[in-house]
């Protein structure tokens, strides 16, 4: 779901780590360009928050991606809610999420995102999940009760989804959509012919299909994918064309950061002239939005989508 760590954006490290060298290999890191080095986030109104959340014992993607906008969003009364723990059932080879054996979903955690959105003064709430496919029902039970509370203790908050494919299980899906967001959001993440090795238990098809069920069931649908993981330009066109196809409404597009040694390698730092090229032509396809940029992040400006 686009969670890459991006580590090497904070504090005084601004070089990116390459695939691990063989036994007796030295290696040279690859400087990292100048629009890719932002400051660390800080602030009384970012240490209130943070020291908040954690003593509610939450996770947000913002703090377990590490993501560069961190403080601009939280800012702006935006931040992503990670629910069904921290730990998932996956091992995609692009995200910084801790995987394994997840932990039996938390039934407190509904109210407790919601009262944090509350306190916090959110203005645009984005949820989003661990992937639970050991779950009989994929976790979207534990996904509608959180949109319920979220939305009885914050009637004027919008709130927008970040939902894994849910095995292509409708019945989850409609649970989900069935529970009132504003904004339905799951993440493309890279080309088809890379999912074998980025992302090999989904299916580019499927997520497709996820995208084009829930506009049929009355959605503002959004997808985002990275760049710079080994995909060609022409295949990042062919992306868009697929989610116009499908009816998406909103689009994401940043660079793919490489979480530690194990995952994979970044293939290019994408200069921003390539990301607003890309920009332009998803708005001459007739996107309502797009977000294009080197630092773009799922719910980068989603309070301005909403």
């Amino acid at each position: 779901m686009f969670k890459e760590n991006t580590d090497a954006l904070q504090g005084n490290n601004n070089l990116i780590p390459l695939n691990p060298p063989e036994k007796g290999e030295t290696r040279v890191r690859t400087q990292r360009p100048e629009w890719l080095k932002v400051k660390a986030p800080s602030g009384e109104i970012y240490t209130n928050l943070k020291n908040m959340i954690h003593s509610k014992s939450l996770h947000t993607v913002c703090e377990e991606a590490r993501c560069p906008n961190m403080g601009e969003c939280w800012g702006a009364g935006t931040a992503t809610f990670m629910i069904l723990g921290d730990i998932c059932i996956r091992n995609c080879r692009f995200c910084a999420i801790t995987s394994g054996k997840p932990l039996p979903p938390d039934q407190r955690e509904p109210l407790q995102v919601a009262e944090s959105i509350k306190s916090m003064g959110v203005r645009h709430a984005v949820i989003t999940s661990v992937n639970r496919d050991e779950l009989p029902d994929q976790g979207s039970e534990h996904w509608a009760k959180t949109i319920i509370e979220v939305r009885r203790l914050n009637p004027k908050v919008s709130i927008e989804v970040l939902i894994p494919d849910f095995m292509g299980d409708m019945e989850c899906l409609e649970r989900v959509i069935n529970a009132k967001p504003d904004i339905l959001n799951h993440n493309i993440e890279t080309v088809p012919r890379l999912y074998k090795t980025i992302r090999p238990k989904a299916i580019y098809e499927r997520s497709l299909m996820v995208l084009k069920e829930s506009k049929k069931m009355g959605m503002t649908t959004k997808s985002g994918f990275m760049v710079g993981i080994g995909e060609k330009k022409e295949e990042v066109f062919d992306i868009l064309k697929d989610l116009k196809a499908n009816d998406v409404d909103i689009v994401t597009i940043g660079q793919y950061l490489q979480p530690t040694p194990k995952h994979a390698p970044v293939d290019r730092f994408v200069h921003p002239d390539e990301f607003a090229e890309y920009r332009k032509t998803g708005f001459e396809m007739g996107f309502r939005h797009i977000e294009s940029g080197p630092l773009v992040r799922s719910s980068y400006h989603a309070e301005r989508h909403a």
